[in-house]
């Protein structure tokens, strides 16, 4: 039984009930749309590939205010660590539990009953609403909102401002509003040495051991400063492997795995650039792939950030900090068309975490802050 009869905590139930593992939408996409249909709507299903998107608009004039977010959700895990089962949502102690509650069923949710109370209130209101829904977020991120901005761009169909509901908050609700994020640069790189008996060194030419110097320059390089809204650019290796899984040989390679997270202070390409100088530097033989997973971006404060800082305040009594902070989002691909984008939702305490899961008062209050920042927007 259900502790509460709210809109928003009935809707995160009944996402979180479908089993949408990236890229699988599972039909979540199907009930949001009959919700905003239901509401004056009209809805557009985009698949690309294997990916299932929703743009849904309410009304054609300007301004366009968007809410964004993903049905698709990152697998469960072990199932053994999960107290309920992670595709059946259920409500304890003050709580819902289920894969996708923060990240970002749960914000989903609000979005639709806040819009539904919106409007209902003030049909009139000015320029338009959309929705920008993707199954597509959590995996490789190729055919979801990025291939929705583009069939947008192409038809000159212009985004004002959008409202992505990320689980920004970190402690309470309402004290975080992520308005840009760092970019990430990953690199597969190869360090080729010469396969041999381990008691014959002299014959052979061991990886590890030639990249150990590079390595130590790599890690200790301060790659930039940072600036007033980013943290200084990060190197970090994630994964290295080298060996045949025997103690008598030399490898022929090694292979490791890094990432940047990097601020506006530098491209990919100056960082491209600085990595294989240092590794020229060391004269290695190597190989190396770049994937660009995404650009900085940065909205500074205009009227959508004032717009959910004030709405913020009245609902919470807390004045939100804007912050560049935490992994990318599909928010990188909205910027890139000139409007203003923000990102607020739930504590993201237990997002990608067995037994994830969000306050059925925080679902509540979201919706009514995210009313109100429409509010702030589109009424005269």
């Amino acid at each position: 039984m259900l502790e509460t009869k709210s809109t928003s905590v009935v809707l995160t139930c009944d996402l979180i009930n479908r089993q949408s593992v990236t890229p699988n939408d599972a039909g979540c996409q199907q009930l949001i749309g009959d919700r905003l249909s239901a509401i004056g709507f009209s809805l557009e299903h985009m698949r690309f590939g294997d990916v299932d998107n929703l743009w849904a608009r309410r009304g054609n004039a300007s301004p366009l205010f968007v809410f964004a977010g993903h049905t698709d959700v990152v697998p469960t895990g072990p199932l053994e660590q999960w107290k309920t089962p992670p595709f059946e949502a259920t409500i304890k102690d003050g709580h819902v539990y289920g894969r996708g509650a923060c990240d970002m069923k749960g914000c989903i949710a609000a979005m639709i009953d806040a819009c539904e109370n919106f409007v209902a209130e003030h049909p009139k209101h000015l320029g338009s609403i959309a929705f920008l829904i993707t199954s597509d977020e959590e995996g490789a991120a190729k055919y979801g909102t990025v291939k929705v901005v583009e069939a947008l761009q192409a038809r000159k169909e212009k985004i004002d401002w959008c409202l992505v509901g990320e689980a920004s908050s970190a402690d309470t609700l309402g004290d975080t509003i992520k308005v840009g994020r760092r970019g990430s640069l990953n690199a597969n790189l190869t360090i080729h040495g010469i396969q041999g008996h381990i008691a014959y060194p002299h014959k052979a030419a061991n990886p590890i051991h030639l990249f150990s110097s590079a390595m130590t320059e790599l890690c200790k390089v301060e790659w930039d400063k940072g600036n007033e809204y980013f943290q200084p650019t990060s190197f970090q290796i994630s994964n290295i492997n080298a060996g045949t899984g025997t103690d008598n040989v030399i490898p022929g390679d090694l292979k490791l795995i890094f990432n940047f997270r990097f601020s506006p202070e530098l491209t990919a390409e100056q960082l491209k650039t600085r990595v294989e100088e240092i590794l020229n530097k060391h004269n290695l033989k190597y190989s190396i792939q770049w994937r660009l997973s995404g650009n900085p971006f940065l909205t500074r404060k205009g009227k959508l950030a004032t717009a959910l800082s004030k709405a913020i305040k009245s609902i919470q009594n807390i004045e939100p900090e804007l912050s560049t902070t935490g992994g990318t989002s599909d928010g990188r691909f909205i910027a890139t068309t000139g409007c203003e984008v923000a990102e607020f939702g739930l504590i993201n305490a237990t997002i990608h975490k067995a037994n994830e899961c969000a306050s059925v008062s925080d679902l509540d209050k979201l919706s009514k802050i995210y009313k109100q920042t429409m509010e702030n927007l589109l009424l005269a």
